[in-house]
Parts: C-alpha cells; sequence; structure tokens
C-alpha cells in the first residue's frame, strides 16, 4: 500500500478497487481503517481525497538472482517511498545493497525476497534468499566443520569466498550499522544487539532453507555510517579496515571453558589480517594455561605487528593471560 499510495495518491480508490475486484465503498472502508493505523496520510476534500503514505510504511519485492544489480531495486523500487533522516537513509542503502549483493554473489540460490517496514520508531530491512545458507557457504570455501566456527570467522569480518572480488566487509560493517541485526541460516540463528557488550549471541532460528539477514536501525539514532566505518580503523580515517574485536563466547559453549590451544588457534585464525584485535572475554568463564599460552605467548610472538588486547577479563583469567605474556 505504500508504494501504492505514493504512485497513485490522486485516485487510490479507484485503482484499489481495479486491482482486488472490491466495491468501491469497500475500498474506502479500508482506507479509512488504513489512515487510523497511521498506514496512510489523507488530505483535500471528502469528494476528492489524496492519499499519502503514513507513518507506517512497507514495501515487498521478490526478484530473480540471475543477472540482479542490487542498486536498481533500492532505487527504484524502494528508496522513493520512504521518509528517513539523511544519516539513517545512507547506512539503511549500505546495507541494503550490501545484503542483496551477499545473495546475489554468495547464496547459489534463484530468487530473493527484500522487505523494508518503517515505524515512527525504526526502519527494518529483511533480505532472505533460498540459497546454500551463509554459515553452510562458510563452512564449505574455508573448511570449517560447524556453524559456530563459521560465526566466529563471520564476526572478525574480512571473511570471504571470493577475496578477487570482495572485501569481505560487508555483513560486518551491516551488523555495525544496526541497533538490531539476525543471521538466520538453516535453523542457525546468531543475533546482534547494539546495547549489549555481549556481542553476537545464538538466537531462535527460523526453520527455513537459505539466509534470512534482518536489520533495524533506529530513528533517532546518533550513529552514522562514517562514524562506524572509523571505528574500526586505527587511523580513525574509516580507510583501512585493521582493527577487529573477537568475541569468545563464540566459541565457548555455556558452562564450557577455553582449555585447548587448538581453541587458540581457531581464535588466532586470519588475526595477522589487522593491527589490532580486542580479545573479548565477556561470558567466559574459565579458560585454561593452554589456550591463553597459545593465544597470547605463541601467537602473539610470532606475529608481533597484531596488538592483542584482551578485555572483560575476570581476575583469574586476567592472572593466567598476565603470566602467559610473561612467557
Amino acid at each position: 500500500m505504500t508504494a501504492a499510495a505514493r504512485e497513485h495518491s490522486l485516485d487510490l480508490t479507484n485503482h484499489v478497487a481495479e486491482r482486488t475486484g472490491a466495491s468501491r465503498r469497500a475500498v474506502q472502508a479500508a482506507l479509512r481503517r488504513l489512515v487510523d493505523a497511521q498506514w496512510l496520510r489523507r488530505e483535500g476534500s471528502r469528494s476528492r481525497p489524496v492519499y499519502h503514505p503514513g507513518a507506517l510504511r512497507q514495501v515487498a519485492r521478490s526478484y530473480t538472482l540471475y543477472g540482479l544489480q542490487e542498486d536498481i531495486p533500492w532505487q527504484r523500487d524502494f528508496a522513493p517511498h520512504f521518509e528517513l533522516p539523511r544519516h539513517v537513509a545512507r547506512m539503511l542503502q549500505h546495507g541494503f545493497t550490501e545484503l542483496l549483493n551477499n545473495a546475489i554473489d554468495h547464496s547459489g540460490g534463484s530468487s530473493v525476497t527484500v522487505s523494508l517496514r518503517q515505524t515512527p520508531s525504526h526502519v527494518q530491512l529483511l533480505v532472505s534468499d533460498d540459497g546454500c545458507g551463509v554459515f553452510d557457504k562458510i563452512c564449505s570455501s574455508f573448511d570449517i566443520t560447524d556453524a559456530q566456527h563459521a560465526m566466529l570467522e563471520l564476526s572478525k569480518g574480512r571473511l570471504t569466498s571470493q577475496p578477487e572480488a570482495h572485501t569481505g566487509r560487508g555483513l560486518f560493517f551491516c551488523s555495525q550499522l544496526a541497533d538490531v541485526f539476525d543471521i538466520h541460516a538453516n535453523n542457525t540463528a546468531y543475533q546482534r544487539r547494539a546495547w549489549e557488550a555481549s556481542g553476537w549471541q545464538a538466537g531462535r532460528a527460523l526453520p527455513r532453507q537459505g539466509s534470512s539477514i534482518y536489520m533495524a536501525i533506529a530513528l533517532d539514532t546518533t550513529r552514522s555510517l562514517d562514524q562506524v566505518m572509523e571505528a574500526w580503523s586505527l587511523a580513525g580515517d574509516g580507510i583501512e579496515f585493521d582493527h577487529t574485536r573477537v568475541c569468545l563466547r563464540l566459541l565457548a559453549g555455556p558452562g564450557q571453558a577455553l582449555d585447548s590451544r587448538a581453541q587458540a588457534r581457531r581464535v588466532a585464525a586470519r588475526l595477522p589480517s589487522f593491527k589490532r584485535v580486542e580479545i573479548s572475554f565477556e561470558g567466559v568463564e574459565d579458560v585454561g594455561h593452554g589456550f591463553t599460552d597459545e593465544l597470547f605467548r605463541v601467537f602473539a610472538r610470532a606475529r608481533p605487528e597484531v596488538e592483542l588486547v584482551p578485555t572483560h577479563m575476570t581476575p583469574r583469567i586476567a592472572a593466567l593471560v598476565a603470566s602467559a605474556r610473561k612467557g
């Protein structure tokens, strides 16, 4: 209805009646309900109403992936129908085109559905494809055995199965732009909430094949695309992506310790791509000597150009890290 109200503002009643086969009286009653619910805004006289999209807006479209170019749906089918603060619109455009491009280039599917909704407080984007699923794609491309470790790698950023054509920034920065970010793929789900220090956590999965990625941005956010890019650039200019964070709770299940050198090597994988890495122990209750020694002595000495910054440590974990660094 959002697109119809914008494209047929002067003759919306006739347009809906023709499309649905409903009587004019029934359509007029339905439009009144939509006005009351804030899906539409009405102006003009009683006999010549003029309709506009209301505070609530939604557009949903499905596309064949073959030959699809991600900027065209944004420019043609979505952007004209929404009124957003300038900085929010810029973040949304970035997220929209990145997520749609991921479906085009990486999903291996045949179709994608995009839904964009605006409420008085948020703008919400959902991109769903019928492909292989993001976690299965990562596992097959990087010889990873399970979705949990795939999410660990994805959370670091700079992960791509096509390095000749992509930088691996897309999903990482989309998640940082959003207040709410959910990834659902083949009965596995992870979520990130901007206001929670814990970072990525396991979520409740949708029972479907393929990937569904949801992001929501508050309309009153002070966050901007430039600020997010700059936060992960040591120079503070947003050009290089050389700073990241690893949330160790993605590696340790509830109540499990990080005890092995193998776990530490998984954490260290691809860290030489960055200059500074925050190692967050938030939610991790216990670690072993082997884990801390492998990460903070063996790896740290082998790759001194990578600055490891442990955070959210318990006193015992801090003591183990300090001991490993003394070596």
